[in-house]
């Protein structure tokens, strides 16, 4: 099993879950934006210990299922700009902060920006093309929030992980990142 990851689908305590045993140390657990449950756990722990934990935390998934559905309410009732406004907005903010990232850049070259209707990222980047993708509700965050998700995709160039070194990188450009990146946790703001 080293360095692959086996998928199933499995029920415990009434909660239907994915199962992906990685390469972790310990039993993860996570409520999805669409509400669906995910588990992840080391290739040696027991199908029943996985059962278990998922069984025990059922009370924190509800809770985390009705803030997921609470989220979504609310980025719903927040009118989006349509994919023209929303690549214009997103290019321009690539553009402003390519000259800093330039150099990590594939070719040093300014990459390709594209918008999409993602639910579960804000945003990702695929070395292999040179294209930085964001989500279109991303435009109805906060400007702080946006550029966090910028910077984050931008940084994946240098480091395709979430590393120390990754996080270092972005630290350098953004400082307070950590308060930026928790408005993408708060609904965005109402239309007034």
């Amino acid at each position: 099993m080293p360095g692959r990851s086996s998928v199933s689908t499995r029920t415990a305590g009434g909660i239907c879950y994915t199962l992906t045993r990685r390469r972790v140390r310990n039993i993860n657990l996570r409520v999805r934006a669409d509400g669906s449950v995910a588990a992840s756990a080391p290739a040696l722990a027991p199908v029943s210990a996985v059962d278990a934990f998922v069984a025990d935390r059922a009370a924190w998934i509800a809770r985390a299922r009705a803030a997921v559905l609470a989220r979504r309410e609310a980025e719903a009732a927040v009118p989006l700009p349509d994919r023209e406004e929303a690549l214009a907005c997103m290019r321009a903010l690539c553009e402003a902060y390519y000259p800093r990232f330039a150099a990590q850049c594939p070719g040093g070259a300014m990459p390709r920006v594209v918008v999409r209707d993602m639910t579960t990222r804000w945003g990702s980047c695929s070395l292999r093309t040179g294209t930085l993708a964001f989500a279109r509700r991303l435009c109805a965050m906060p400007p702080d929030a946006r550029e966090y998700v910028v910077v984050h995709e931008f940084c994946h160039f240098a480091h395709p992980d979430h590393s120390p070194a990754f996080w270092a990188a972005v630290a350098r450009v953004l400082p307070d990142w950590r308060r930026r990146r928790a408005l993408l946790r708060t609904p965005p703001p109402a239309p007034e």
